[in-house]
């Protein structure tokens, strides 16, 4: 019964690689198209601040047009007054208002000629600006289009899977099948071979007893490490020197006696250095001791014959 639900959930589980796969490529699909997106959005949106420039330079040439004309008329206005004048004073005016009119003349020339020629590449412009929109307008469409093809073979072949999917789920634990989807959508691998008490997906040493009732595999089980279901798989002599000795390595227990076992040799010896320690310090007391003796009987001895002498 056992194998059958492994059988099951190794063939659900291509499927549903594949399946979530291809969601995800729909769900970034759009994306693709965003750079595509900004850059026609950027292209219109200077396209109208150019066209408004354009818009005003415009206006502004045409109000230099109008000054042009009147100086020039009021040139040409004094000009015409000369050969009617009949006082001095007359002709001053008359040549004061034909040298303002002119100096106006030239000068809104000069700016009209300038502004025209802004005007014309201003002009050129805004025609190369349609051209880089329409341009990728048409781009835009045909990716849009390339992608829609795209995406509709991805819904279509997710179908597919769907139907597989339902009819493999028939025969899988409810439960099982839900934790089972959710361990695939974090990782591709969602039922792994424990080989030498180690689980081949996260690669992690699994304690011996649990080793054991997942290699006789009477119920489903998870790694209680990354989530994904265990089966057991034997491994052949030459290939079990690349693994670990289960029995070798021991439990988390056995680790923590070790660094006890340590810490306890590393106490006796600090013992025995500060008994040292104590010994030295007793000796040193005796031997001074020793020493006070030693001293007041050779003082006594002195005394004796100093009074032997008298």
């Amino acid at each position: 019964m056992v194998t059958e639900v492994f059988d099951n959930l190794k063939e659900l589980q291509n499927i549903l690689v594949e399946k979530y796969d291809l969601e995800a490529k729909v769900s970034e699909a759009p994306k693709q198209l965003s750079s595509q997106d900004e850059l026609l959005a950027r292209l219109k949106k200077e396209y109208i601040a150019k066209n408004t420039e354009y818009d005003e330079l415009k206006e502004k040439v045409g109000v230099l047009k109008v000054d042009l004309d009147e100086a020039v008329k009021s040139r040409e206005a004094g000009e015409k007054g000369m050969d009617n004048i009949t006082t001095h004073r007359e002709y001053e005016a008359l040549e004061k208002q034909i040298a303002e009119a002119t100096d106006k003349e030239n000068n809104v020339r000069k700016d009209l000629q300038r502004e025209e020629k802004r005007l014309s590449e201003l002009n050129e412009n805004l025609k190369n600006y349609e051209s880089m929109i329409a341009s990728q307008e048409s781009d835009l469409n045909a990716s849009r289009q390339s992608l829609d093809n795209t995406i509709s073979g991805y819904n279509s072949r997710i179908a597919e899977l769907q139907a597989e999917e339902d009819k493999i789920s028939q025969n899988v634990d409810k439960e099982i099948l839900f934790k089972f989807q959710r361990i695939i959508q974090r990782n591709s691998d969602g039922i792994v071979a424990v080989r030498n008490g180690v689980c081949t997906g996260c690669h992690m040493i699994l304690p011996a007893q649990f080793a054991n009732i997942v290699r006789v595999g009477d119920n489903i089980n998870f790694c209680p490490y990354c989530s994904r279901i265990l089966f057991y798989e034997e491994v052949a002599e030459d290939e079990a020197e690349n693994y670990f000795d289960i029995n070798a390595a021991g439990s988390l227990a056995d680790l923590d006696d070790d660094f006890e076992d340590e810490g306890d040799d590393e106490d006796m010896e600090s013992r025995d250095e500060e008994l040292g320690d104590s010994y030295e310090e007793d000796d040193s007391d005796l031997s001074e001791d020793d020493e006070d003796e030693d001293f007041d009987d050779e003082a006594d001895e002195e005394s004796d014959e100093d009074d032997s002498e008298e």
